[in-house]
């Protein structure tokens, strides 16, 4: 497994993966962060090519210019928590669901908290987009990088939705 680190405007991110594909997205913040193993190989410039990519896509988006993600992906979990994860990535850019409507979409309505705790082991944030959900009341709840970081992404995401919206009527 290779790592590095990105600088963003949400904090530095861990970026780790290996020729299968990308691993692990971890902020700064994690209330949980995972440990860099011994056996991870250091890529200060994040020249691997999944590293780099990662790295490319992740600047476009914060600079409103990518809403999906393309790297291959190599998150480690279970059956169910992957069926989360795959849910999450349907997630429009620019929107939210709560927990209840993610449950749904997996044909899972009654699991709901492990939907939830699914979410919250997601290693792969911002590229699987786990800050788009939140409470059925519309509040933001819990959140890998602290709810803070989640405002950010969330407003970032809907003032480029805005700014897009405006140029298709515009012209």
């Amino acid at each position: 497994m290779h790592y590095g680190y990105l600088d963003s405007p949400i904090g530095k991110l861990l970026l780790a993966g290996s020729d299968r594909g990308l691993a692990v997205v971890q902020f700064a913040t994690a209330r949980r962060p995972r440990e860099v193993g011994a056996e991870w190989q250091p890529d200060d410039e994040l020249q691997h090519p999944v590293l780099a990519q990662a790295r490319s896509e992740l600047e476009r988006y914060f600079n409103g210019e990518r809403f999906t993600f393309s790297v291959p992906l190599a998150a480690e979990g279970t059956e169910f928590q992957h069926r989360v994860w795959q849910a999450l990535t349907e997630i429009p850019y620019g929107e939210t669901r709560s927990y209840g409507q993610l449950a749904a979409s997996i044909n899972a309505p009654s699991a709901v908290r492990a939907v939830g705790a699914a979410n919250g082991r997601n290693p792969l944030p911002i590229i699987v987009p786990c800050h788009r959900v939140i409470g059925s009341d519309g509040s933001l709840t819990g959140f890998a990088g602290g709810i803070e970081i989640k405002r950010t992404l969330l407003a970032l995401e809907a003032k480029q939705q805005s700014l897009t919206l405006g140029a298709a009527v515009s012209s």
